[in-house]
């Protein structure tokens, strides 16, 4: 069995400042969605021999010269490459992180003064363009805004940046334009597919955009918030984004779910107002982060697999958590251990109500076998099926096997946190002849081993108790 790969279309994402996490990293995290149930998806690190020093999209026309002295980096490329590469996240030897793209929205107003160029940058291209050249987080915001003022783009996407102290979020406006914010140390986003930035600063440290942006706004009369007053708001959302009926179920209420369980109340969600920057009212986890990235409106009304609820209910919001998910990805630059082991790339495949996320370092030789050699083909000893084949299953009678879930979830977390604290702590008491990305290369086949056992343990377990309750039976034993 084979299946043709998919350009993806539909993501989440999650950004936390390092004051608003739980062990003062930053994060940023994904979805990595698509039009299609299954794509399968790899984790490879890239070296500076592999990394080309010409590029060539597949999708558009788009060629131009690289830089030389690339750095190495973490990737999660497609398996099939007939529509490019979609590197899609990384965290590079630089210890900075990238994760491209969140598809979003924009406006026939804008489109009509800066139209989308066929032959630009996609989703395809941007994180092979940028991650080996950069060497903090902002200096990847203005690198790729280079870039797209001079190639242009042919679609709208939302980009994250982080290194140990900044995370920043950029946004694509029309063809050529852009505008980024540095998200506060103390707060979080959660970003659906649509035009996420609201409130706007031109003068403030903390924002960089086109050079003609705030220009073209007063040129064009586009902003709907200027009711010439004093002072002049701008709201980006407002300006550039959409407001439309397919938001307010597809996009608004997986804003208002994330928010609601970080922190945030809202009560509302199809709102479109909700903040798009909200200050933490508590530390957030790593654990929260892939909860929220996994999630269908649970204890909610909204919840597809609701037993409370109607048909209609439950499949009136688009989820966060869906059959569409082909991988996620936290990626977490930490403060409190040295350089060397700071990067780590958190992964898991497939839909991801039955799946695990794993702390892989990114200081690394190459990446486990069982995580990066997926097909095309169906391979249940290759970790994107495998957590593909358990999501099928699981989806089947979620109720039956959630308990399931959850107790693998709690026992896997526990055993990679250990392998984690352990790694980190043997560090300072290794010989001094010791190659430190053998030795991280060494611990993350150890966390593919347990993950991949684990798994297949969960699946296991899950025909066992499936069996016992499958509807083709009959109560006379004899």
């Amino acid at each position: 069995m084979k299946i043709e790969s998919r350009r993806k279309g539909s993501c989440t994402t999650i950004l936390v400042g390092r004051k608003a996490s739980l062990d003062g990293s930053t994060i940023i995290a994904r979805n990595d969605d698509g039009h299609e149930a299954l794509d399968p998806q790899r984790f490879v690190l890239v070296s500076p021999e592999e990394q080309p020093r010409h590029y060539k999209a597949v999708l558009s026309a788009l060629e131009l010269d690289l830089p030389e002295n690339p750095l190495s980096y973490t990737s999660t490329p497609n398996a099939v490459l007939t529509e490019g590469i979609w590197p899609a996240a990384g965290i590079n030897s630089e210890n900075v992180a990238m994760s491209a793209t969140e598809t979003i929205t924009t406006n026939p107003r804008i489109l009509g003064i800066d139209p989308y160029v066929a032959d630009g940058i996609g989703e395809e291209d941007i994180v092979t363009l940028v991650l080996p050249y950069i060497h903090s987080a902002r200096e990847g915001v203005t690198r790729l805004g280079e870039l797209l003022t001079t190639y242009g783009t042919y679609e709208p996407n939302g980009i994250a940046f982080a290194d140990n102290k900044e995370v920043w979020w950029l946004e694509t406006i029309g063809g050529h334009h852009w505008a980024a914010v540095r998200i506060p140390d103390d707060s979080y986003v959660v970003a659906p597919n649509r035009m996420n930035i609201d409130a706007f600063d031109f003068e403030s440290n903390d924002t960089l955009c086109s050079s003609d942006l705030k220009a073209m706004i007063e040129e064009y009369h586009l902003n709907p918030d200027d009711l010439g007053g004093y002072e002049t708001h701008y709201n980006l959302r407002h300006i550039f984004g959409s407001s439309s009926i397919k938001d307010t179920v597809y996009n608004n209420p997986r804003v208002w779910y994330g928010q609601n369980y970080l922190g945030t109340p809202s009560g509302d969600p199809q709102s479109a107002d909700m903040p798009f920057i909200c200050e933490a009212t508590r530390k957030i986890s790593i654990e929260d982060v892939k909860f929220v990235l996994s999630s269908h409106f649970e204890n909610t009304k909204y919840d597809v697999y609701g037993t409370t609820n109607t048909k209609e209910e439950g499949e009136l919001f688009r989820p966060i958590g869906i059959n569409r998910n082909h991988s996620v990805h936290i990626l977490q630059v930490r403060n409190n251990v040295p350089k060397e082991v700071a990067g780590v790339h958190w992964l898991a495949f497939g839909a991801n109500t039955f799946n695990h996320v794993v702390p892989f370092y990114t200081n690394i030789t190459d990446t486990p076998a069982c995580y990066r050699d997926a097909r095309a083909e169906y391979d249940p000893t290759n970790m994107y099926w495998l957590s593909a084949t358990t999501a099928v299953l699981g989806d089947a009678n979620y109720n039956l096997f959630v308990d399931l879930r959850d107790t693998f979830a709690l026992n896997t977390m526990a055993k990679f946190h250990e392998i984690q604290n352990q790694t980190d702590k043997n560090l300072e008491n290794l010989p001094k002849d010791t190659d430190i990305r053998t030795y991280l290369t060494e611990a993350n086949e150890k966390l593919a081993q347990i993950a991949f056992s684990a798994q297949n343990e969960l699946l296991g377990r899950m025909v066992i108790l499936g069996s016992a309750n499958m509807k083709l039976r009959y109560d006379f034993n004899d």
